[in-house]
């Protein structure tokens, strides 16, 4: 049973990270209009991908902790909310909703993988010695 809980904890650091890119991607794509100036796009999305993040971060961070839970969700939200903007402003990238939330899913899941892999080049291998 204590072997499991290592893992429970990084996958539910993924799931996060993957609810986190998908609820940004949907309301940044309710929220932005093709044809709308890409600059603003841009802005609107990371303002909206930093409510995002913060309110899910928040509410989830008790479970996961606050670090595995708010830095990562902190890049996915801010560039995921600026990215999508751009995106949606430019009329160009996934056709449907559903798509939309796939894409934000996939960046959620690669950014936290980024942050994972970041921290272990930080701290090197760390042996458990109980």
């Amino acid at each position: 049973m204590k072997q499991l809980a290592p893992i429970a904890f990084t996958v539910g650091d993924y799931l996060i990270g993957a609810a986190i890119g998908v609820v940004t991607a949907i309301v940044v794509r309710l929220a932005i209009s093709p044809g709308l100036d890409m600059v603003i796009g841009m802005l609107v999305g990371t303002a909206i991908g930093l409510i995002v993040q913060a309110l899910l971060g928040l509410i989830l961070s008790p479970v996961l902790g606050l670090m595995e839970t708010m830095v990562p969700g902190m890049l996915i939200g801010m560039y995921g909310g600026m990215l999508f903007g751009m995106r949606d402003s430019m009329g160009a990238g996934s056709r449907t909703l559903l798509a939309a939330a796939a894409v934000g899913a996939l960046f959620g899941v690669i950014v936290v993988l980024g942050v994972k892999i970041y921290d272990r080049c930080l701290r090197g291998i760390v042996l458990d010695a109980t």
